[in-house]
């Protein structure tokens, strides 16, 4: 009896694990032309159509309370009218409690990418006429399941992807005159499992789908540097952040087809070198069945793909994360770079999003807040310039061993009658908001 007992006991422990349960998000949802006007065409029941696009659906109390600590997102992209390869995510946002609609322009939205993907070359006449993409999302648990968040914010889920139909419409049959593009299905499916530990509590969201370059949308000017500079209220404990990115721009010797170092630092420390690519796009050429320039008749090498490719159409982006033990209290900077980057002919960008979680048990979201604010450059040889939205109030310059240098409410801070080495700026906005920065001086 005990033998028998002990084998239930196992099977219930094994069912306990390995059930899953599947929350449909979106199912075949039709995505179209995204340089029109939207569309009227009407949308399935409580999903909100924010351009041609995106789609957002809330996510009701009983599927937030579906979820368990193990959680994978099952992304799903159709063929339709567009034959070419284009960038398309899932995004996670937080709308004020009881908000009936938004815009993606609503600044009290907070959002956040927890998933990118590159759309393959697609023929709707071919098969096969659909790509996968997986994600692994265990993370998004603690936000789910935070009934404080919950109770300040409704959760929203966003699906993109933007197409253009244009070559479609003459190169594909049955694509004249037609303006759909993609139809795209996300579900997540989710089970408990007893190896995996959820330890955030908290959520930060940085920068979402934000574009940089080195000609128009930097924060160094001439650079490819993107400054993020956050405040925090409280200490917090074994901050994660999350990095999806990717480069695009496919003219002449655009950044899609150069693979480049890029590199990350907190507080002018780094803590983060990748190089984007790396890997052979032989398994989504079976995706790609639209003829195209990238994959051509016949297989090439992985070496061949690594010495120039930055992604795989078809294929997802990949998630890519640091951690730091500590974050005390206070402003923080966030640098993002690629010194290298050329953008030949003022052509290309590449497309940025940031989140944190940490394991502080007091910090949540709305005890968090950003700063947007560009230092640069930084090392100067001379002078440091302050960019912010509010106004500077005050800047007060310190030696690293505390010795108050000198005081301006200038914008411009000048380095020069000091020697090479580092600085801390004490940075005070008419908003009352407060911060410190190091700046180096070369």
């Amino acid at each position: 009896m005990k033998k028998l007992l002990l084998a239930f006991l196992a099977f219930a422990g094994i069912s306990q694990t390995h059930a899953q349960t599947t929350i449909n998000v979106f199912s075949s949802i039709v995505f179209y032309d995204g340089y029109a006007a939207n569309v009227s065409n009407a949308v399935p029941a409580n999903t909100i159509r924010l351009a041609n696009y995106r789609y957002a659906r809330k996510l009701s109390d009983t599927e937030l309370n579906t979820f368990q600590n193990k959680i994978q997102m099952n992304v799903s992209i159709g063929a339709l009218c567009d034959n070419y390869d284009r960038i398309g995510g899932v995004h996670i946002a937080f709308v004020p409690k009881n908000q009936a609609t938004y815009t993606l322009s609503d600044t009290g939205v907070k959002r956040f990418e927890i998933g990118r993907y590159i759309t393959p070359f697609m023929n709707k006449n071919i098969s096969p006429t659909s790509v996968p993409y997986t994600y692994e999302v265990d993370n998004l648990y603690t936000v789910f399941s935070d009934l404080n968040l919950r109770a300040a914010y409704d959760i929203y889920v966003e699906l993109d992807v933007f197409g253009v139909p244009y070559a479609a419409n003459t190169q594909v049959a049955g694509c004249a005159n037609r303006n759909d593009v993609f139809a795209g299905t996300l579900n997540f499916v989710t089970s408990n499992s007893p190896s995996t530990i959820n330890t955030y509590n908290n959520i930060l969201p940085l920068l979402d789908s934000n574009e940089l370059n080195n000609y128009n949308n930097t924060d160094q000017p001439g650079q490819t540097v993107r400054l993020v500079n956050f405040n925090l209220n409280q200490a917090t404990n074994n901050a994660k952040f999350f990095i999806i990115t990717s480069p695009h721009g496919a003219g002449n010797n655009g950044e899609e087809y150069i693979r480049r170092q890029n590199f990350v630092s907190l507080d002018n420390a780094q803590v983060l070198t990748f190089t984007p690519g790396g890997k052979s796009c032989e398994p989504y050429r079976q995706y790609n069945t639209q003829g195209n320039g990238i994959y051509g008749t016949s297989v090439q090498s992985t070496s061949w793909w690594t010495s120039w490719n930055n992604w795989c159409p078809g294929d997802a982006v990949p998630i890519r994360s640091f951690t730091t033990p500590t974050l005390s209290a206070g402003s923080h900077t966030l640098k993002y770079e690629v010194p290298t980057a050329v953008f030949y002919g003022q052509d290309g960008r590449i497309v940025l999003s940031i989140y944190m979680q940490s394991t502080n048990q007091i910090l949540s979201v709305k005890e968090v807040s950003t700063v947007d604010v560009s230092i640069y450059p930084n090392p100067t040889a001379d002078y440091v310039n302050i960019k912010s939205e509010k106004k500077v109030k005050n800047i007060s310059i310190y030696s690293l061993d505390g010795r108050k240098l000198n005081e301006t409410g200038d914008s411009k801070v000048d380095l020069t009658p000091y020697s090479s080495g580092t600085y801390l700026l004490d940075i005070s906005l008419e908003d009352g908001t407060q911060f410190k920065h190091k700046v180096i001086r070369k």
